[in-house]
């Protein structure tokens, strides 16, 4: 039995929901599909569909086997059209990101490389949640801090730096400051974490931020800081502008945490498709150096 015989056939009807349709895509005989998924549940030991006259599902196991199942065709097809396209990029291509990196760095980047890759289609998915690469078919995801998956792979493509600031308006009434313990006679603007790190004496000092104002938006921290609510810890990308413009005034500055690395991460697997090779380099290659 040839190794791949009944795993197209599988995916097909497991995405059609039928073996009549399934048959017509694949240009052959309905039952010539069932037959040989007949085989690969043999093969397996196990049942991947149940079919009743008007219903095919899968079964738990189909569930598991059918998702690895569909990026083995999706790579064998992926490998054949490099060959025809010449290394061109194309196909489908799925990101993971957070939201509020994703829609001021990546997005961006990435509607340009759709632009200049005519065959290439980008699904990007904006979310703080932390995306299974491997369980939920994603090719790339971008990241910050520690790595421990050791399914993955990651490239640095840029850092980021975290800045705690407050407006002078608020420093002028309430005072500026001197070491991360004054933090505990201040007001602080809690966001999505409210462990605040710092360094001191070559160690990482953690603060745990109280304040009245708690929000998991970063631009809704920065509006509170600007109107002299309290002080801020943020990536730089949000404050910059109020920092050059002196909305805001960059405070324990000499306790800031070392910067940390912003990763492109993909599960090994896809190491070295062409259209993931060119999103890392596009995102090295735009990126700021230091956001």
């Amino acid at each position: 039995m040839a190794a791949w015989e009944g795993i197209e056939e599988a995916v097909m009807v497991a995405q059609m929901g039928s073996f009549v349709r399934a048959a017509q895509r694949l240009n052959t005989a309905p039952s010539n599909v069932s037959r040989a998924i007949d085989r690969l549940e043999q093969r397996l030991k196990t049942r991947l569909f149940t079919r009743t006259t008007r219903v095919v599902k899968l079964t738990d196991s189909g569930r598991l086997l059918i998702t690895r199942f569909a990026r083995l065709v999706a790579e064998r097809d992926e490998a054949f059209a490099t060959l025809d396209s010449g290394g061109e990029p194309h196909g489908d291509l799925r990101i993971t990101c957070s939201a509020a990196m994703g829609e001021r760095f990546v997005a961006p980047i990435m509607r340009e490389l759709c632009r200049k890759h005519p065959q290439l289609s980008i699904h990007l998915n904006l979310t703080n949640r932390v995306v299974d690469l491997v369980g939920e078919g994603y090719d790339l995801a971008i990241r910050t801090g520690d790595l421990t998956d050791s399914r993955l792979i990651c490239t640095q493509i840029a850092q980021r730096r975290v800045l705690t600031c407050a407006s002078p308006a608020y420093l002028a009434q309430h005072g500026t400051p001197a070491k991360v313990g004054d933090l505990a006679q201040h007001a602080c603007l809690v966001g999505t974490s409210d462990e605040w790190r710092f360094r001191q004496n070559g160690e990482t000092v953690l603060w745990r931020a109280q304040g009245r104002w708690h929000c998991n938006n970063g631009h809704a921290i920065v509006a509170a800081a600007r109107e002299d609510m309290g002080i801020c810890h943020l990536p730089e990308f949000y404050v910059s502008e109020d920092i050059k413009n002196g909305r805001l005034a960059v405070i324990l500055d000499q306790f800031r945490q070392a910067d940390e690395s912003i990763w492109a991460v993909y599960p090994s697997r896809r190491h070295l498709s062409a259209r993931v090779q060119v999103a890392i380099e596009a995102l090295r290659q735009a990126m700021p150096s230091v956001i």
